[in-house]
This record gives C-alpha cells, sequence and structure tokens, in this order.
C-alpha cells in the first residue's frame, strides 16, 4: 500500500499545537477549510455552495487572535509557493493593515508571532521581546 505524504498539512498540524501552547489562554487559532481539493461534478458544485455561503479564495490557512492583534499565516511546504489567489489575499489583507506571513515550519510561525508583537508565554509583552533581541 503507497503512503500518501502530505508535507503542509504535516506542518500545519505542527504549527497549530505549537501556537496552541505558546500562546495565552483565550487566544484562537484558526483553520478555515476554504476550498474542496476533489475537482469532481459533486465538489465543484459544494465549492459554489461554500462561497455563496462566505468563501474566500486565497484566504490564509490560519487566523490567529490573541491580545487585540490578528495575523493570518500561509502554510506551505519546502517548495510550496503561493498561488494567484492567495497572492491576492495577501495584499488586500496587508493593505488594510493587518499581519499576514508565510510559515514553512514551527520556527518561522513563532517567528512571524514575534515580529507581529503577539505576546506569548515565554516573554511578557511585545516590548520585552524586541528589547531582547537587541541586546543579543
Amino acid at each position: 500500500m503507497t503512503k500518501h505524504r502530505h508535507p503542509e498539512a504535516d506542518a500545519q498540524r505542527a504549527i497549530v499545537h505549537a501556537l496552541r501552547v505558546v500562546l495565552p489562554r483565550g487566544s484562537i487559532v484558526h483553520h478555515s477549510a476554504n476550498e474542496v481539493t476533489s475537482h469532481n461534478r459533486s465538489a465543484k458544485a459544494r465549492q459554489a455552495i461554500l462561497q455563496g455561503m462566505g468563501v474566500h479564495r486565497g484566504f490564509a490557512d490560519l487566523i490567529v487572535l490573541s491580545g487585540g492583534r490578528v495575523l493570518f499565516l500561509e502554510v506551505k511546504s519546502q517548495t510550496g509557493r503561493l498561488s494567484p489567489a492567495q497572492a491576492d489575499f495577501r495584499d488586500a489583507v496587508q493593505d488594510q493593515g493587518f499581519a499576514w506571513a508565510l510559515v514553512r515550519s514551527v520556527d518561522e510561525a513563532l517567528g512571524a508571532l514575534a515580529e507581529h508583537g503577539f505576546t506569548t508565554r515565554a516573554t511578557t509583552s511585545p516590548s520585552r521581546s524586541r528589547l531582547g533581541r537587541a541586546a543579543r
């Protein structure tokens, strides 16, 4: 039996687990299942229904809500690239002043939290995190 590999899904599960560990209580890490991946007729019909219900093409894989901050994370494998719809979503989000990051690992996701001023259980405040980096 052939074992299927899903590097993006594996990376995303690891990232979600890590974020749930390091973010303060009450934080939200959410995955929006925004696309049907099959290409048969019923899947296309289901995708049309989902879009009518508000699914947005290119929506980020994860949205992180914590401490009054919002961060959209697009998870890719080591070789994965953004689709045009994902690039459009990134641009629209950033044009509105929201944080967005492309991440390929837990370390990159944690770095995105720090870069965008998120408080984690390892740091007490965004300013302390910045001071710690400046002192190194």
